[in-house]
């Protein structure tokens, strides 16, 4: 079930995030979060942007959101899309229904632009994007480094 983000969600979101940050490129913190500063983040994330989660018997599975792209006035009608997987519930569509609610919503509430960073290489996230439209738009060479390796970063672009 595809739902809203209730606060009560910060434990469980933060395991889902964190396994990413000490073992994985796809994010580029490289310590785990506290409860708090997940939490605040979260928090303010859902102020102002859909926050949904996706939850399979009281366990949350996935989630995704949309946020702030960047400060200026004129980005107002452009949005970032974050979505996380379990790592343990990976290749059950949860990206893809997630992605499906989270566009639906961003629509709705009239944004015009909607872009996903990607540390690269990451095919699976590449897919998930291209399934839905997006573009590839820009690819930034080695401007994160994380684990002692250069990574790359690339933007994909959907336009409603």
């Amino acid at each position: 079930m595809i739902r809203p983000l209730n606060i009560k969600d910060t434990q469980q979101l933060l395991d889902i995030y964190n396994y990413y940050v000490l073992n994985s490129i796809v994010t580029f913190d490289d310590e785990a979060l506290s409860l708090e500063t997940f939490k605040e983040k979260i928090t303010r994330i859902n102020d102002d942007y859909p926050f949904i989660v996706f939850e399979e018997h009281d366990e949350i599975l996935g989630y995704a959101y949309g946020s702030k792209w960047r400060p200026k006035p004129a980005y107002k009608h452009t949005v970032e899309s974050t979505v996380y997987v379990k790592h343990d519930a990976l290749g059950k569509q949860i990206g893809s229904k997630l992605y499906t609610e989270l566009l639906s919503q961003l629509k709705a509430q009239n944004y015009h632009i909607v872009l996903g960073g990607l540390t690269l290489p990451n095919d699976p996230s590449v897919k998930l994007h291209e399934k839905f439209g997006f573009e590839k738009v820009a690819h930034f060479k080695e401007v994160g480094l994380k684990f002692n390796k250069w990574l790359d970063v690339g933007f994909w672009q959907l336009k409603f």
